[in-house]
């Protein structure tokens, strides 16, 4: 491949270029001389990883590997291909933080669940290296075993629950076949509701997976019983689940930030509708997510109007720091106009190799950017993309996805909105599904000029999803074509404003109480209403917890918000004791009160005094009832005693003479 090195250095400036024609062989020397030298090194080459880990050493500083082969030099425009190289090569120099782990731990205990002689055939192989048991849904033509290496019962799973290391089945109709059997299987009374723990289950029943996502469920096992392949690969897989596992703990969540629940109304539940494992449950005012359950696809941090839940494989805003390195050093190259293309590893990257061995490869304005899952990208990413100079953003997913990925779709319906109202104009993100590598690059090619900002941004940031998101969109707001104050957003956006009918609001202020941002307000002064926008996360709460139920979410983005005092929703004049002057509600609602009470209830009749206790604070109120000895249940008829049961037992003997 053909290297540009100029364009190389122009885009990394602050590093020391040099290149090389076979570095893994003859000149092996120049790599064991830099690698003893101090600071940071980044190779440009993951094929030869593992040799040049190995001539490192114990050296103390990690090395950087980076593929800029495949992804842009094996291409029909690879010549042209040098400010990408320089992008991926500076992209490398941000370093991965640490992450979390959760263990898992197995003992090796195995059910295999089937309906024929596949699932005994399965248990035979595992018998030597796990604890067996098989549990077929019909044992009728199943010939007994001479001798028993493990045990073969019967009957169905009705419900499924846990994770690996810790899976609890409950299963109907369980029987346990007699010892005695002869030619065919002679079982006990069956028995429902039986519950069976194990540590991996084998699903060789060719019905519907026992779990949601089925794929995602580590330590869950499936295959076509039909497929002997298929069983076998699944045994293999199964085979050396055993011993003490590590796995990221993706999603870290600080419940103080969460709005799902407040006073037992329910607010924000994105993560839960968009969790396809189920690992995300209710927990009070917010939500608990199972680190065991949790397979990491991202949708909840990306979706979480306030960052309770963040992503941690990376954090977002080292994610960001990663897409700016990558950006700006493609500009600064030369590049124009480059298309950003997130992927995955499982998928993406051998689709991309493919692309470039045996096809025209990427082009050169696509920059191929790796992450965990595509469904962990939020909106602050795309945005603050295109505010560092990408033309357009692409999503690399399979054609038929593991997954369900309505976060994503909804993260583009948002970017999209939000991109067309600034005036970038043409089709800015989309998604690429397909696993043929021809036609990747033929949906690449035809993505077309599209023009990005004039001049890129440049800022840094840190902190929360919503912190990058606020400043991605300031920013982008400044370098728009066509920059407006308002835009409107589709339902389920994480940013907008509320709208409140005054007529009908009492200034209860209950909505206050429940906001978990503090985006509505009161004043200890006087009663009113405020609201800031530029905190509201559209949880809803407010919304279901009004009493007159007249308030809205108007999902939008106002760019004036962050830089707005707080708005004055309504205003009253307060209510004054008449007794001492203390302010001690809203004189509107005191009013209609006491106009709905007087001559209409019992205790105030027309023309009494005693209405005027309406009009006094707390304190006041009891003083007063206490000097007029005011007994509201005087001249009140005594009710007629309830009948009990010895009543009624005295009328049926006939010894009861009032009826």
């Amino acid at each position: 491949m053909r290297l540009d090195v100029a364009a190389i250095r122009r885009g990394c400036p602050n590093s020391e270029i040099r290149s090389f024609r076979h570095l893994c062989g003859p000149e092996l020397d120049h790599f064991r001389n830099a690698a003893a030298a101090e600071g940071p090194l980044t190779v440009a080459c993951t094929q030869q990883a593992a040799q040049f880990s190995d001539e490192a050493g114990e050296r103390l500083e990690a090395i950087s590997y980076v593929n800029i082969r495949e992804t842009a030099g094996w291409s029909r425009e690879g010549a042209r291909a040098g400010p990408k190289m320089a992008a991926l090569l500076a992209a490398a120099t941000i370093p991965a933080p640490d992450f979390p782990l959760v263990s898992l731990s197995s003992d090796g205990v195995i059910l295999i669940y089937g309906r024929d002689e596949a699932a005994i055939e399965a248990g035979r192989l595992l018998a030597d290296h796990l604890d067996v048991t098989v549990m077929l849904k019909q044992l009728s033509d199943t010939v007994p075993q001479g001798a028993t290496v493990f045990p073969i019962v019967k009957g169905t799973i009705r419900a499924a629950k846990g994770h690996f290391g810790a899976f609890e089945l409950s299963i109907d109709d369980y029987a346990r076949p007699r010892p005695s059997s002869r030619d065919r299987f002679l079982l006990d009374p069956p028995r429902s509701g039986v519950t069976s723990r194990c540590d991996i289950v084998l699903d060789l029943s060719g019905g519907m997976p026992l779990f949601p996502a089925h794929d995602l469920r580590d330590g869950y096992l499936r295959a076509d019983p039909n497929d002997p392949a298929a069983v076998l690969r699944a045994v293999l897989a199964a085979r050396d689940l055993v011993g003490s596992f590590d796995k990221p703990r993706y999603v870290d969540l600080a419940p103080d930030l969460c709005a799902h629940s407040r006073s037992k109304r329910t607010g924000c539940h994105r993560c839960l509708d968009l969790c396809p494992t189920g690992a995300i449950t209710p927990d009070g005012d917010h939500v608990a997510i199972d680190p065991n359950i949790c397979a990491g696809c991202g949708q909840c941090a990306a979706a979480c109007p306030t960052g309770a839940a963040s992503y941690a494989l990376p954090p977002a805003d080292s994610q960001l720091q990663k897409l700016r390195a990558m950006l700006l050093a493609y500009h600064e190259a030369g590049g124009t106009n480059p298309v950003l293309l997130f992927h995955d590893g499982p998928h993406g990257t051998p689709l991309i190799d493919a692309l470039a061995r045996h096809g025209d490869g990427l082009p050169a304005n696509v920059l191929p950017f790796a992450v965990n899952e595509l469904t962990q990208v939020g909106l602050e990413a795309i945005v603050g993309a295109f505010a560092y100079g990408a033309s357009a953003v692409r999503f690399l997913l399979r054609a038929k996805p593991r997954h369900d990925v309505t976060g994503l779709s909804q993260t583009i319906t948002m970017a999209e909105a939000i991109l067309g109202g600034l005036g970038f104009d043409g089709r800015r993100v989309a998604t690429v599904e397909t696993d043929d590598p021809d036609a990747l690059g033929d949906l690449l090619a035809g993505i077309g000029t599209l023009a990005a900002v004039a001049t890129p941004a440049t800022f840094r940031t840190v902190g929360k999803r919503r912190d990058l998101l606020r400043f991605a969109l300031g920013e982008l707001h400044r370098l728009a074509p066509t920059p407006v104050d308002v835009i409107a957003l589709p339902q389920g956006a994480p940013i907008g404003a509320v709208s409140v009918d005054t007529a009908g609001c009492t200034l209860c202020l209950s909505c206050v109480s429940v906001c978990p941002t503090g985006a509505l307000r009161d004043d200890p002064d006087r009663p009113v209403l405020k609201f800031i926008e530029d905190a509201c996360v559209q949880c809803g709460l407010c919304q279901s917890t009004c009493p007159e139920k007249v308030i809205t979410l108007k999902p939008q983005i106002d760019f004036r918000a962050a830089r707005a005092p707080a708005a004055i929703i309504k205003e009253e004049e307060p209510a004054l004791c008449i007794r001492c002057g203390t302010a001690f509600g809203v004189k509107s609602t005191i009013e209609r009160i006491a106009a709905k009470l007087e001559g209409r209830h019992w205790m105030y009749p027309a023309g009494d005094k005693r209405i005027e206790a309406l009009r006094m604070c707390a304190d006041c109120r009891v003083i007063v009832m206490s000097e007029q000895q005011f007994n509201p249940f005087k001249d009140v008829p005594e009710r007629t005693p309830p009948r009990t049961t010895d009543d009624y037992l005295r009328w049926r003997d006939g010894k009861d003479n009032n009826g």
